[in-house]
Parts: structure tokens; sequence; C-alpha cells
């Protein structure tokens, strides 16, 4: 295949993977169909067969594409800054600007997974590579005795992961709510010592 080929068979796989983001964001993922995403971008149902196997890969696909994307951000934001609650606000705010912004693959990768879905195993091991990075956040924090460091982390990815169903801001507006999460959440810890 010459360049021009493989180029242009990326650029296809890439705009499958975009359009089956925004069916699964739209339809959900039962309700997404391969014949959909295959006219979202003007290509015989038959065509998808030569990039992924399935419905599932494509699946696959949009969460390696977004938890890529978030990871990068995210390890760029912390990079340089001393282990504390300003490093846990660089990535809070790094992890929302991603999230938030314009890309719908990034709701159809917050959606729950279909208990029976098939690479559901492989889908939670790259969420959980991506928690890895707060889990290690978490663990690098002063916080008194007693305190749940895996609650803490849950209620913190928890909050921001959701906050695209119902934050109403505009880009501008997300460093301070960022900073809003982590000062809410760091508050009690810190007049419990």
């Amino acid at each position: 295949m010459t360049a021009v080929g493989t180029q242009y068979s990326s650029n296809r796989r890439d705009q499958l993977i975009e359009a089956a983001a925004a069916c699964f964001d739209r339809d959900g993922f039962d309700g997404a169909s391969i014949r959909r995403i295959a006219a979202e971008v003007g290509m015989q149902t038959a065509s998808i067969y030569y990039h992924f196997e399935g419905k599932d890969d494509l699946l696959v696909a949009v969460h390696e594409r977004g938890l890529r994307s978030i990871i990068e951000a995210t390890s760029r934001a912390i990079e340089g800054i001393e282990p504390g609650w300003d490093r846990v606000q660089a990535a809070c705010t790094a992890h929302l600007h991603t999230l938030l912004g314009e890309e719908p693959i990034f709701k159809a990768i917050m959606a729950p997974l279909p208990s029976t879905l098939g690479v559901r195993e492989q889908i939670v091991e790259m969420r959980e590579a991506y928690e890895q990075i707060f889990r290690d956040l978490i663990d690098e924090l002063d916080l008194p005795d007693g305190t749940d460091r895996r609650h803490l982390r849950l209620i913190l990815l928890g909050a921001m992961n959701w906050s695209f169903t119902w934050f109403r801001g505009d880009r501008s507006d997300i460093e301070a709510f960022a900073g809003s999460v982590v000062t809410d959440l760091r508050a009690p810890l810190d007049t419990g010592r």
C-alpha cells in the first residue's frame, strides 16, 4: 500500500472512531448500529470490517483514543509540580478541560459499559490505567490518619466524570470549577487534623 493509501486508510479509521463515539453517545452502545456508523462517514457497512471486527472493537478503539488523550493531557499538566494538592488540582483541571471539551468521544467513554460486553475487561483495564494517575496523586497527599484514599479518589473522579451531565459553564470556567472541586474535597480533611 502506498503512503497515500495508508493515510487514506488511517483517516477512514479515525472517521469511523469519531462516528462511533457520536453514535454511542447519542444512541448508547446497544442502540448504535454498524450500519448507522458507516452511514455517518459515507461508507458501505461491509467496509467497516476492513478496519474493525465489529462494534465491540469500535468501542475499544473509542476508549483507546479518549483515554490516551486524557492520560496525555493529565500527565503533561502535573509534570514538574511537587506532590500535594496543587498537583491534584492541575490533574483535575486537565481532566475537566479534556472531558468537557467539544469531542463526543468523552461522553461515550464515560457511559456505563453493558454487563454482557465481550471486551468489558479490556476496557476496564484501560480505565484502570488512567485511574492509576489519580491513585498515585492521592497516595502522595499528607492526609489525616484513617482517611480512606480509595474512597477519596472515587469521590473525586466520580464528581468530575459526571460533570458533563450537569456542568453548564464555558471552558473559561473549568479552571475555577476544578479549583472548587479540590477545595471542597480538601477542606474537611484539613479541618479534621
